[in-house]
């Protein structure tokens, strides 16, 4: 079984059946739509294309649960309870509940104009209310969401604010260069940034009409945004017995740990990683969800001892104003920086981030190659003078 019919969820499904599973496969997934391709909905699904389809969903040999919510696990029994009562039994398990996103408070998100983007459905009510022409709309948070959403709101020459508590978009995860070169950037394509401070709450009569901010200051808009993070969507599994921190916390080799025959992957599973010293992480990304999911399940079906540590040294992305801006590794754990090649001025560049001399991030602008390069002498243990040198 395979509970969250996600990215992650039809990869482990469909490298379940290509390394030779015969028997029984069933998908759970909460939303009432097949697995489908997320990274366009902050960019080319607001502004009219709706091909977010996912290849492979019609040619798997599966049973499909959509529409339908696990909020039960049986460690023992075996079993998953569904919102409906049904009481489902497997023999192995893969779980792919994915993350949903943090919310404003209930004051906030019972006004109109605000809204949450992480399903297809959300863009679609996203979309309507841009066509209603908002004068003003307020982007919560300097993320991969924010950042998109608010590079695709000033294409479709929206008026934008982009409102973030970090000093800089991004500057948390990729460092202050990449942050304050990010904020220029935004600022370039006519993005109003207000940074270094929190929302304290949002005002409207009914419908939103300004953000108030934890400085006292008041910043105009009939829309809102909130691109607040994620959170793993672990709820169900309360009081199963598996272990649970920010995530299911699994072994080297993506199994939940104590347990054989139950593997996660994607946006919910964190993994101790051999690349960097064997600290847990949990990746929020299209790539990790797409590697991960298959690593799993080939996992799942070889047992423990002859299963595989997932080490892979994830990569992630974003687009922002047509700008390509990649990662890889760990950046936020470096306690040196180096740029590498390239120049912030040209908007082509490469930064790498150290941690005890050993590179364990790095970051291209522009520069796909430079990435794929890094990306390897992460994977490599290189030292960063190594890596900077070559």
């Amino acid at each position: 079984m395979v509970v969250g019919a996600s990215l992650a969820g039809l990869r482990a499904a469909q490298t379940l059946r290509d390394e030779g599973h015969t028997g029984e496969l069933t998908l759970v997934g909460a939303e009432p739509l097949l697995p489908y391709n997320r990274p366009p909905l902050s960019k080319s699904t607001l502004t009219g294309d709706d091909d977010v389809a996912l290849p492979g969903n019609d040619e798997l040999d599966a049973r499909w649960l959509i529409g339908r919510t696990a909020v039960g696990l049986d460690v023992s029994g075996r079993a998953v309870t569904l919102d409906d009562g049904t009481r489902l039994p497997y023999d192995g398990l893969v779980i792919t509940t994915g993350a949903r996103p943090r919310r404003l408070d209930d004051d906030a998100m019972s006004l109109d104009g605000v809204h949450l983007l992480r399903t297809f459905d959300d863009a679609m009510n996203l979309r309507k209310a841009l066509r209603d022409g908002p004068r003003r709309v307020a982007v919560i948070g300097g993320g991969i969401i924010g950042g998109e959403v608010s590079s695709t709101l000033r294409s479709l020459g929206i008026e934008v604010v982009l409102i973030d508590a970090a000093q800089a978009p991004m500057a948390g995860p990729l460092g202050e260069t990449v942050g304050g070169w990010l904020a220029e950037h935004h600022a370039r394509h006519g993005v109003e940034l207000v940074s270094g401070v929190r929302v304290a709450s949002l005002e409207g009569d009914g419908h939103v009409s300004a953000v108030r901010l934890s400085d006292g200051r008041s910043i105009l808009a009939d829309l809102v945004i909130a691109g607040l993070g994620v959170l793993p969507n672990t709820e169900w599994l309360d009081g199963s017995g598996l272990q649970l921190d920010d995530g299911v916390l699994t072994d080297s080799a993506l199994f939940a740990r104590g347990h054989a025959n139950i593997v996660a992957a994607g946006d919910v599973a964190r993994w101790p990683h051999g690349v960097f010293d064997d600290e847990y992480v949990r990746i929020e990304h299209w790539a990790n969800a797409n590697e991960q999911g298959a690593a799993a399940a080939r996992n799942l079906l070889r047992g423990p001892q002859d299963a595989e540590p997932f080490t892979e040294v994830h990569s992630l992305g974003t687009r922002v104003h047509g700008t390509r801006v990649q990662w890889a590794g760990l950046p936020r754990t470096a306690d040196e920086i180096v740029a590498i090649s390239g120049s912030l001025e040209e908007e082509k560049f490469s930064i790498g981030f150290g941690r005890g001399g050993r590179l364990v991030g790095a970051v291209a602008v522009n520069w796909p190659k430079e990435l794929i390069r890094l990306r390897r002498a992460i994977a490599a243990r290189q030292p960063l003078s190594a890596a900077a040198a070559a």
